[in-house]
């Protein structure tokens, strides 16, 4: 596992802002609160060695077959179950598309597969064929999409298409739908519960695929890999109307607000994002020196986002939050480049 991902607040004293994860702060989940806390008799018995009833329910809300679900716990367990199963398989190598997730990477390595820098699909999926080929869409930490089309044409480029769509609810821009990688044959999605309803505590997430598929990753699952608790929390909200965030639109606006904002400071470059986070970098000082400025002076912590690979030690991730916080945050990262310079000019 590599270390260095986002929401490490425990390294530090007093952080009252944290745009470190790429999960909205202050979703309501109170009521998901009062419902668990009067469903902890849950504990006093073993879960479904495999959670079917929740596949099951997935399915349903999909319009697929539960068949094509497997519940982990978590997205990052279903990473390193299907890095398994593609060592099974018989595959030798694995392009990645990066700058992205390093689990990915992690999980690949851990099972002896080599891995390699994917090539981008152009607009019409077009790359050199591999054996298997990850990619994250939305991607973290760039936040940059691929539709539907270019994901069909790219299938066709591979034996296997590894697709995490973990922060599929954070954007408005449609992404390849279940069914439609289901009928492809040879795509893998990964989806998490614990992003589409920023409950990180609560390790939840499931992979959607054709049942040939499905039935290969099965193998590799660790009886009672999901906890009762997980599975209780998943069916409420499923059963539910719940919203994290209330207006996406909205919120995704107030993230292109920020983004215009941050790339008004002299010194920040900022990439478009089509979703909720934003990737920049910072020429003045590396990440990890603004990073620790702003959590000692400001209270406020961001993603030292160096350790993603192919980027240098200057960038930084930020997740938008409030807009009184996204305020503050500018303000803290201008004050800091400003001080910066001028420390350097007296010396």
């Amino acid at each position: 596992m590599l270390y260095g991902h986002g929401d490490d607040a425990f390294r530090y004293k007093d952080i009252r802002m944290n745009f470190s994860s790429n999960i909205y702060s202050h979703a309501d989940m109170s009521e998901l609160k009062k419902h668990l806390a009067g469903t902890l008799d849950v504990i006093d018995s073993y879960p479904e060695p495999e959670p079917y009833s929740l596949e099951a329910m997935i399915a349903e809300k999909r319009g697929i077959t539960a068949e094509c679900v497997l519940a982990a716990n978590g997205a990052t367990d279903a990473i390193y179950i299907i890095a398994q199963a593609i060592k099974d398989r018989g595959c030798a190598e694995v392009s990645i598309l990066s700058p992205t997730f390093r689990e990915y990477e992690d999980a690949c390595l851990m099972f002896g597969l080599k891995t390699k820098d994917a090539q981008a699909p152009d607009a019409d999926g077009h790359t050199p064929f591999s054996e298997a080929y990850w990619l994250c869409n939305p991607n973290n930490p760039t936040g940059r999409i691929y539709g539907s089309q270019t994901m069909l044409r790219l299938a066709g480029r591979t034996n296997l298409l590894v697709i995490d769509q973990s922060y599929e609810e954070h954007t408005t821009q449609p992404v390849l739908s279940a069914k439609e990688a289901i009928d492809c044959g040879n795509i893998i999605q990964i989806h998490s519960l614990t992003k589409t309803y920023a409950i990180p505590g609560l390790r939840i997430g499931y992979v959607t695929a054709s049942p040939k598929i499905i039935s290969m990753l099965r193998k590799f699952v660790r009886p009672w890999s999901v906890n009762a608790i997980a599975i209780e929390a998943a069916k409420w909200l499923l059963s539910h109307e719940v919203k994290a965030i209330d207006d996406m639109e909205a919120y995704l606006k107030e993230t292109q607000r920020l983004y215009g904002m941050l790339t008004a400071i002299e010194g920040l470059e900022v990439m478009p994002t089509e979703t909720n986070f934003l990737l920049a970098r910072i020429a003045c000082m590396t990440a990890a020196e603004l990073k620790q400025t702003l959590a000692e002076k400001h209270h406020i912590l961001i993603r030292d986002a160096s350790n993603f690979r192919n980027l240098d030690s200057h960038y930084i991730r930020i997740a938008a939050q409030r807009q009184d916080e996204n305020d503050a945050l500018v303000t803290a990262i201008r004050q800091c480049i400003e001080e910066k310079a001028g420390s350097q000019s007296q010396g």
